[in-house]
């Protein structure tokens, strides 16, 4: 399967198994450590050079292409169970020394040898795929791991379908995982752009399209693209209809576009089994119509069962009454509905503060709760419902401006209950640490901050 690329770059990469750390020796020599113990770049340039002049070998790898390769058995033993294996084997009765190694060609051979005397490797879009299938066929797991952070770094909106197709053949799930996030998250700049869905079968289809974390701001898009689908080979996809229907959203689907696009479209006019699915949608669509006039509710039915959000907004604290709020709600992009979160945050209600999201966590920063000002940090997982106490800041901060650059959060300004501050901060949550930085020119507070271009 080709893989299409925009990178066509190499990259050196590192055996993430065994190399923790790369540091730099007072002699200048580059220092590759090993699982706490050392081994110089110089030491692996010698064992490389001595291989290549066929110098203390004690063994010969051949290939059916006619390559011929001496090795230090150690070495590759070092790096791959497939050779540890067999040069250790007990099954033999003579030390494996002259080994066929079926299935390799040598202009990969080289790149492995490299790699396993060096642990570097050049890699790029041409030769990924067939690097992981070597890999993974001679228990290279170091490779392994390069190729698929290479083809994860890599995803595009042209190339993820076949990413993810070649991740579940080779049963690289963590990869299929990733690919088939970027798939669902993208799937519109996908639906339009890329030729690899196209070809896709009824089957994997069906399977994309009518999964709940497809995100589409409107069942429209998924209309259009099962058009452009059928329309790639109508005679011979056309048939798939009625499959194709069932997957989308059809009573989200606005009244006018359902009537005019799809009730009366080609592919669906005139085909029995598309009557039920016709008839429910339009009794849906007709019973919305009236339910808005009057107050009631009505039950959703499966063609109008909203899609999984990819973006929720959290509103968290702030000033209700006489009294700062511990109350949280969330907004539903799908759903078009605000939902009450029972989450509350224990330490207690705060307003005028800052917040910043890194991943999962919603950070609380600063704050006051009329009486208090607070230089306390809170967070909440969006996930796990938790909230926890992280490293407060070095000032007491309300009205404080917060902005994220690079997964580090920066607080800015603010008032700590005496005086306006210019002093300002920011926190690492790797190490769980606020720490100063150069303050502003002038004292500032309930002001607004983002990032742009890589600065705040």
């Amino acid at each position: 399967m080709e893989i299409s690329m925009n990178d066509h770059n190499n990259i050196r990469g590192t055996d993430v198994e065994n190399m923790d750390n790369v540091d730099s020796s007072s002699n200048g020599i580059l220092i590759a450590k090993y699982g706490g113990r050392c081994m110089s770049t110089q030491a692996m340039q010698s064992l490389y050079d001595l291989r290549q002049n066929n110098l203390f070998c004690d063994a010969i790898l051949r290939l059916e292409d006619g390559g011929v390769f001496p090795i230090h058995r150690a070495i590759l033993s070092a790096c791959s169970n497939y050779f540890r294996t067999l040069f250790t084997t007990s099954l033999y009765a003579h030390e494996k020394t002259d080994v066929l190694v079926p299935g390799v060609n040598s202009g990969m051979m080289n790149l492995l040898l490299k790699y396993a005397y060096l642990r570097s490797l050049e890699i790029n879009h041409e030769n990924v795929c067939q690097l992981l299938v070597t890999a993974n066929y001679l228990c290279i797991f170091g490779i392994l791991d390069i190729c698929r952070d290479y083809l994860r770094e890599n995803l595009t909106s042209e190339n993820c379908i076949g990413v993810m197709r070649f991740a579940r053949e080779h049963f690289c799930r963590g990869l299929e995982n990733d690919a088939h996030t970027y798939v669902m998250r993208h799937f519109v700049e996908i639906a339009q752009k890329s030729e690899e869905i196209i070809h896709l079968p009824i089957n994997e289809l069906c399977e994309l399209i009518g999964a709940d974390e497809l995100n589409v701001k409107s069942e429209e898009v998924v209309w259009d693209f099962i058009v452009r689908w059928i329309n790639h080979n109508p005679e011979q996809r056309k048939h798939h209809i009625v499959e194709l229907m069932k997957t989308i959203r059809l009573g989200l689907l606005d009244t006018q576009f359902f009537l005019e696009k799809v009730k009366d479209h080609p592919y669906v006019a005139g085909v029995e089994q598309c009557r039920p699915i016709i008839i429910e949608t339009l009794t849906f669509l007709y019973d919305l119509e009236m339910i808005t006039q009057k107050d009631g509710e009505l039950a959703t039915p499966e063609i109008a069962r909203p899609r999984i959000p990819h973006e929720i907004l959290f509103v968290i604290g702030g000033w209700s009454g006489d009294n700062p709020t511990t109350m949280m709600e969330s907004y539903d992009t799908r759903a078009d509905r605000w939902v009450p979160l029972l989450e509350a945050d224990p330490a207690g209600g705060r307003a005028y503060h800052g917040s910043a999201v890194i991943g999962f966590n919603i950070y609380v920063i600063g704050g006051f709760n009329g009486s208090e000002y607070f230089n306390s940090c809170r967070c909440f997982n969006a996930v796990t419902k938790v909230w926890r106490e992280v490293s407060p800041m070095n000032s007491r901060r309300c009205y404080v401006c917060v902005a994220v650059l690079n997964d580090i959060i920066y607080a800015m300004g603010g008032y700590d209950g005496l005086t306006r501050l210019k002093t300002a901060e920011r926190y690492n949550y790797r190490d769980n640490q606020w720490s100063r930085i150069a303050s502003m020119n002038m004292q500032r507070s309930d002001g607004s901050a983002t990032a742009l271009n890589s600065k705040n």
